[in-house]
């Protein structure tokens, strides 16, 4: 699908549909309302009526808001993918054109990689039409490559664990390195047994597949900050000996989101030019059963030196940004500091399936992230620490537990364990994102199909746009 944007002038398509977006209020003003109102169409949001005779799909948008064009936007693209048009065309103005890119990209995005039988589709292109190019030139480029970012995390999330394990997750990183003019470092086994990487290492032994930490790097000229993005990349999690059932495990090739998040992050970074320097690190790791798999009742040591009790194996993703964290600070000084992770189910029972939770000890940080997650068309929340929640981790054994002793709060146990691997001069400049129910959704909404949604990649975007 191609999308392209031109003038009015320049445009002439046969076979085309023309796309409007239609306010209730406005109804009655349309043209061919009376057709409209014989069809029972009343313009309510994300709702369709196609005028075939007229060549004409009018859907329905609650206001003009960027939410509302967005998701109508992505209604609009999956109905025309279907139909024997060739290609459609939307008039575009300033205010409305980042959101209807995103909508039709992210809307009409479809992972295919499995299949061996398709369609071919009739539909091909969509045209942007507008009085002046030049004005939303540099608008319509941003949003393409944000949307397309998106689209290339989506991708790796759903790639199958067979296809992508720590070794090929590597491989994929060095691949968009090489395309992408970053730098890029992998570790394995004999680097991170130098590195102390005990925890990490632990997750991943009973693995065939060698635990991998990858560092990428974007690093412009003269940049204004410089920032630390920290992935969550288990290729596979079985739940280790505290194994999952078998329901629980199905979809978790989606562990890894975090990870593929900063992947898509630093590409849209790179792509975009920002001023900026960003470094992504992700822990690679699959967390597998076997005689040699780490058990509940281990005591491992981390890369910092903590010792931590293990009561869950299934609690394993914090295990691995502990020294994931502990090393990108050691190696980066950054302004900011941040991680993603498909961390707990907790937080989905917090926040429910379509929202990011957000941690960290800034006010002011967490309140930048939500103006821009908001900007973004992405739904984040905050989740807040305390004191009596973090006693909560307390091993009469070790210096910290892998769980909570109380089943509440897990969410934000799970982030105040992250926490004490933070370094004291670091705690106002990181924030924890879990992405465990924005990250997957096996019911399609939004401008999200079935399968990853690319979390984090817009918000973050958006957040790293607006750095001075």
């Amino acid at each position: 699908m191609n999308i392209k944007l031109i003038t009015e002038k320049a445009y002439n398509a046969k076979n085309n549909v023309s796309v409007e977006f239609v306010m209730p209020q406005n109804l009655g003003t349309h043209k061919y309302y009376k057709l409209l109102n014989k069809s029972g169409f009343k313009a309510k949001q994300d709702t369709l009526c196609a005028l075939y005779e007229k060549n004409i799909l009018v859907c329905g948008i609650e206001d003009s808001s960027a939410d509302n064009i967005r998701s109508a936007a992505g209604t609009a693209i999956k109905s025309l993918k279907i139909s024997n048009y060739k290609s459609a065309s939307f008039t575009v103005e300033k205010n409305n054109i980042k959101a209807l890119v995103e909508g039709l990209i992210l809307g009409g995005y479809e992972f295919n990689k499995y299949k061996t039988k398709n369609e071919k589709q009739k539909f091909k292109n969509i045209y942007l039409t507008c009085k002046d190019v030049a004005e939303l030139k540099d608008a319509f480029e941003e949003a393409v490559i944000i949307a397309d970012a998106t689209c290339y995390t989506r991708d790796i999330v759903n790639i199958a664990p067979d296809d992508l394990n720590p070794p090929s997750f590597a491989k994929l990183a060095k691949k968009l390195a090489r395309e992408n003019a970053l730098e890029c470092t992998v570790l394995g086994h004999k680097e991170l047994k130098k590195e102390k990487c005990e925890a990490m290492l632990a997750v991943g032994r009973a693995s065939c597949h060698d635990t991998k930490l990858i560092h990428l790097a974007y690093k412009p000229k003269n940049p204004k900050k410089t920032i630390s993005l920290v992935g969550k990349g288990l290729t596979y999690d079985s739940g280790g000996l505290s194994l999952k059932p078998a329901t629980s495990m199905v979809t978790m090739k989606m562990d890894k989101a975090g990870a593929c998040a900063v992947l898509g992050i630093i590409k849209a970074v790179s792509e975009l030019k920002l001023d900026i320097e960003v470094h992504a690190f992700v822990g690679a790791v699959e967390n597998m059963i076997g005689g040699n798999a780490y058990k509940p009742d281990d005591v491992l040591t981390s890369r910092k030196g903590d010792t931590i009790e293990v009561r869950n194996t299934d609690a394993e993703g914090r295990l691995v940004l502990a020294d994931v964290l502990d090393y990108a600070q050691e190696k980066v000084k950054a302004d900011y500091l941040f991680d993603f992770a498909t961390l707990t189910g907790a937080c989905m029972v917090a926040l429910g399936q379509y929202t990011t939770g957000v941690m960290g000890h800034s006010n002011r940080l967490r309140h930048d992230i939500s103006k821009a997650s908001s900007r973004a068309g992405e739904l984040t929340a905050s989740l807040p620490f305390n004191k009596y929640l973090k006693k909560q981790l307390k091993s009469e054994i070790a210096d910290i537990c892998n769980i909570s002793n109380k089943p509440y709060g897990g969410a934000i146990t799970a982030g105040l364990f992250l926490d004490n691997f933070i370094k004291e001069e670091n705690k106002d400049k990181w924030l924890h994102f879990d992405i465990a129910g924005s990250a997957y959704t096996e019911s399609p909404w939004d401008v999200n199909v079935y399968g990853g949604t690319g979390a984090g990649v817009r918000f973050m975007s958006e957040f790293l746009k607006s750095i001075k």
